[in-house]
C-alpha cells in the first residue's frame, strides 16, 4: 500500500453515501452524492492512496469507512477490508481456489463483494458463497454452490454479484435439475426458496424493481449451453415464486447476458445482450405478462450499466472495442437522439494520441458522467439529448480490461486496475481519488 495525500475535507453540506454493493446503493450506477468537483486541474483528479491487488474484474464495495475488495492472489480468492480514507489494511480472509480461465482472462472472481447490515458477502469464481463479519472478516458461513448445486463450470466461472432484499440473499445459481435462481437466508446461510427454470447463470446481476406496486427482483439469466437459452425472469424475492419469463438470448453458442436489467419506471425494463438481438424494452401488465414496446438490434450492449437520466437512455454499443459507441435514445419509443464515438487526442510522452472510450462504464452523478475507458481513462462528460461534451480528463494508466465500474462514496473515487499498465509497468491495483470539491 502506498500513501500520497490526504484527503480534502468533506463539505459539511455535502449529501454523501455508501456503496455497498455493485452499481451503488440504488443498484443503478447513478450517485445521489453531491459536492463532487465537476472538473479536475490539467493534472488530474489527486492521487490519495493506491494498493496492490491480485486477478480478478469485482469492484470495491463501501460501508461507512470499511472498504472490501474481492480478488485472487497466491492461488486463494481473497477478502481485503482496509480503511476507506487512507487505505490502510483491517482485515483479510482468504481461502484455496482452482480455476483456470479456458478463454484466458483473468482467473479471479467476477463478482463484487455485497454489504448488508453487519455482513459482507461474496460470490466466488467457483461458485463459494461467504458471509463474513464486517468488522473484523469472521467467517459467518460458507457454503460451496459448485459443490451443492453441480453446478458447471460456465464459460468464464460465476460472475453474478448477488443482491440482498431483506434478508434474502439472492443468487442466480444456474444449477443442475433447474436450480436457476435461489434466495439464502443471508444470516444463517440456509436455502429459503429455489425458482426453477432451465436458464442457466449469466454474467448480469440481478436488480430490484417495482412494477404494479410490488418489490420483485429482476435475473437476466443465459450463460453457457447447447442450444443457448436464457432470458429475463422476474421473481417474488419473498418466496422465489416466477411472475415472469421473456426470452431474450443470441443464438450463438459462444454468447452470455452480462448487462444488468434495468428498471425504467412505468412497469418497464430493459435488456441488452452484444452478440444478436441488441436491446429490448419490455412493459408488464398488472398480470406480468410482458409486452415488447421497442427493440433495436444496434443497441447491442456487452457488460456496462445503462443509464436513464433527464428523459433519456444512455450507454455503449458494441461487441468490440473497436467501433463500440456511445448512444443516446428515447426510452419512451427507442429514437435515437444521436450516437457517437467519445474521442480525444492527448499528449502523452511527447506523443500525440487519439484516444477513445471504447466500451467503458458510466457513473452518473449530479448533471454530469464519470466515464472510465477500458484502457484506464477517465473523464468527466456532459451529455444531454443534443450530444456530448468532455470537460476534464486524464490517463490513469494504460491497462486493457478495465472493465470495473469505479465505486463512489463520501466524495472518494475507488478505480480497478486490473491488468498491468503499459506504460508505467505497475501491476494490477486499486487506486483512490479526491473528488470532494475544495
Amino acid at each position: 500500500m502506498t500513501f500520497h495525500a490526504e484527503a480534502s475535507p468533506l463539505p459539511d453540506d455535502a449529501v454523501s453515501t455508501d456503496w455497498p454493493r455493485f452499481n451503488g446503493p440504488n443498484d443503478n450506477a447513478q450517485s445521489p452524492e453531491t459536492a463532487i468537483a465537476s472538473k479536475w486541474p490539467a493534472s488530474g483528479p489527486k492521487l490519495l492512496w493506491e494498493i496492490q491487488k491480485g486477478e480478478g474484474y469485482a469492484s470495491p464495495a463501501i460501508q461507512g469507512n470499511l472498504l472490501t475488495i474481492f480478488h485472487r492472489k497466491d492461488g486463494h480468492e481473497r477478502i481485503d477490508c482496509m480503511d476507506a480514507t487512507r487505505g490502510t489494511p483491517i482485515w483479510t480472509f482468504q481461502y484455496p481456489v482452482e480455476y483456470r480461465d479456458r478463454y484466458g482472462y483473468s482467473n479471479g472472481p467476477r463478482a463484487s463483494p455485497v454489504f448488508a447490515g453487519n455482513h459482507v458477502y461474496a460470490h466466488g469464481v467457483t461458485a463459494w458463497l461467504t458471509c463474513l463479519e464486517s468488522k473484523n472478516g469472521k467467517k459467518v458461513w460458507q457454503r460451496n454452490l459448485g459443490e451443492e448445486f453441480n453446478i458447471p463450470q460456465y464459460f468464464f466461472g460465476k460472475g453474478s454479484t448477488p443482491i440482498v432484499v431483506k434478508d434474502t440473499l439472492i443468487v442466480n445459481v444456474g444449477g443442475s435439475e433447474d436450480r436457476c435462481v435461489v434466495g439464502f437466508d443471508r444470516l444463517t446461510g440456509k436455502t429459503k426458496w429455489i425458482t426453477k427454470d432451465s436458464w442457466g447463470a449469466s454474467y448480469s446481476s440481478p436488480s430490484r424493481a417495482v412494477i404494479h406496486g410490488k418489490e420483485v427482483c429482476l435475473v437476466f439469466t443465459g450463460g453457457e449451453s447447447r442450444p443457448p437459452k436464457g432470458g429475463l425472469l422476474v421473481i417474488d424475492p419473498a418466496n422465489g415464486n416466477k411472475l415472469a419469463r421473456f426470452p431474450w438470448r443470441s443464438a450463438r453458442y459462444e454468447s452470455a447476458n452480462a448487462v444488468p436489467p434495468l428498471p425504467m419506471g412505468d412497469n418497464r425494463v430493459f435488456l441488452s445482450e452484444c452478440y444478436e438481438k441488441g436491446g429490448v424494452v419490455l412493459e408488464f401488465d398488472k398480470s406480468f405478462t410482458p409486452s415488447i414496446v421497442w427493440s433495436d438490434q444496434t443497441l447491442n450492449v456487452h457488460w456496462m450499466t445503462p443509464i436513464v437520466f433527464d428523459k433519456a437512455l444512455y450507454g455503449v454499443a458494441g461487441r468490440h472495442q473497436q467501433g463500440a459507441d456511445v448512444f443516446c435514445v428515447n426510452p419512451i419509443n427507442g429514437k435515437t437522439y444521436w450516437r457517437d464515438r467519445i474521442h480525444w487526442t492527448d499528449e502523452i510522452d511527447g506523443r500525440s494520441l487519439n484516444l477513445e472510450l471504447f466500451r467503458g462504464a458510466f457513473l452518473k452523478v449530479e448533471d454530469f458522467f464519470i466515464c472510465l475507458s477500458e484502457i484506464g481513462s477517465l473523464l468527466i462528460v456532459k451529455m444531454d439529448k443534443k450530444g456530448w461534451k468532455i470537460i476534464s480528463k486524464h490517463q490513469l494508466f494504460f491497462a486493457p480490461g478495465t472493465w470495473t465500474l469505479p465505486a463512489l462514496s463520501k466524495g472518494l473515487l475507488y478505480v480497478m486496475q486490473n491488468e498491468n499498465d503499459r506504460r508505467q509497468g505497475q501491476g494490477p491495483r486499486l487506486l483512490c481519488y479526491d473528488l470532494r470539491q475544495r
